[in-house]
C-alpha cells in the first residue's frame, strides 16, 4: 500500500487478521486489539479463538476484519497496525491512526515461513528462526514416528462450503506441511492454483476430494446439517477414506481451519 515508517520496538499493537494473530504469541508479543471472528461485536475482548486458548485474554475487540472499529482502535492509541489484505479498504482510516501495514495472502498461505519471518521484523523480534528451528524438529519428530506407514498413502483436505466442498492444493498453509512430511496428495490436490485452494466442488465432483486418509472439515455455520445430507450419498459412501474407516471429520470455527488442522498435525 505504500511505505510507512514501523517503530523499532512496537508496544501497541493492533492485529487485524485472524492468521496474523496466531504469529504474535508464538514471538512473545501480545496485541492491545484484534477482530472479533462473528458475532463478537460486543464482546470486550476476543474471546473466540480457541486454539489460541487464554492467549488472547485481555485483546480488546476492534470489531471484523473488513469493518475494524476505527473509534475503538482510536482509543486504544497503537504505535503499529498490522492487517490482512481484506482490509485494504479501511487502509487510508487506519494508516491516519498509526503506521500500518498490510500483509498479502501470498505471505500467509504459500510462502508462510517468508511471511513469518517478514512480521517478526515488523514487530521487532528476532526469534523467527528459532521458531522455524523448532518447526522443523517436530517435522522431523513426526517423520521418525511416521516412519514407511504413509509412504504410499494420499492426504486429502477438504472443507465443507454450504453444499459445496473445497479443497487445499498444495500451495497452501496445509498442503506446505504435508509436503514438509513428505506425505503425498491426491492428484487433484498436487496442483499450485492462485488463492491456494479449489472452490465449488459439487456433490458430482466428489472424487477430487478423495484419498487413502481424508481430513474433512464443517465450520459451525450452519454447514452441518449440509454435511448430514452429504453423507447419505451414494457418491460420498463410495470414497475410499470412508469405506475403509480413514476419515477424520472436524467441527471448526470459522476462520480456524488452518490453525485447527496445524494443531492436529
Amino acid at each position: 500500500m505504500g511505505e510507512t515508517c514501523v517503530p523499532n520496538e512496537p508496544q501497541r499493537i493492533i492485529i487485524i487478521s485472524y492468521e496474523i494473530l496466531g504469529h504474535a504469541p508464538t514471538l512473545g508479543v501480545k496485541p492491545i486489539g484484534s477482530n472479533a471472528l462473528r458475532g463478537e461485536l460486543n464482546a470486550t475482548y476476543i474471546s473466540d479463538q480457541s486454539y489460541l486458548g487464554n492467549r488472547v485474554e485481555g485483546i480488546k475487540n476492534i470489531g471484523f476484519v473488513r469493518s475494524p472499529n476505527v473509534e475503538k482502535i482510536l482509543e486504544l492509541k497503537p504505535d503499529l497496525i498490522l492487517a490482512w489484505e481484506d482490509a485494504e479498504q479501511s487502509y487510508p482510516m487506519l494508516s491516519k491512526i498509526a503506521p500500518t501495514v498490510i500483509i498479502s495472502t501470498d505471505l500467509i498461505e504459500e510462502n508462510w515461513k517468508k511471511g513469518f519471518d517478514v512480521i517478526a521484523k515488523l514487530l521487532g523480534k528476532e526469534e523467527a528462526q528459532q521458531v522455524l528451528h523448532r518447526y522443523n524438529q517436530r517435522i522431523e519428530q513426526l517423520n521418525m514416528a511416521l516412519g514407511n506407514n504413509y509412504q504410499n498413502k494420499t492426504i486429502s483436505v477438504a472443507f465443507s462450503y454450504g453444499q459445496n466442498a473445497y479443497i487445499y492444493v498444495k500451495n497452501s498453509f496445509i498442503g506446505s506441511i504435508l509436503e514438509d512430511l513428505g506425505l503425498k496428495r491426491p492428484p487433484a490436490q498436487n496442483v499450485s492454483v492462485d488463492g491456494s485452494r479449489i472452490d465449488g466442488i459439487s456433490e458430482e465432483r466428489l472424487d477430487l476430494i478423495d484419498g487413502d486418509i481424508l481430513f474433512f472439515g464443517v465450520s459451525d455455520l450452519g454447514h452441518l446439517e449440509a454435511y448430514e445430507n452429504l453423507k447419505q450419498k451414494p457418491l460420498w459412501k463410495n470414497l475410499k477414506a470412508v469405506q475403509k474407516g480413514r476419515f477424520i471429520f472436524l467441527v471448526l470455527m470459522h476462520g480456524q481451519e488452518i490453525a485447527h488442522l496445524q494443531l492436529i498435525l
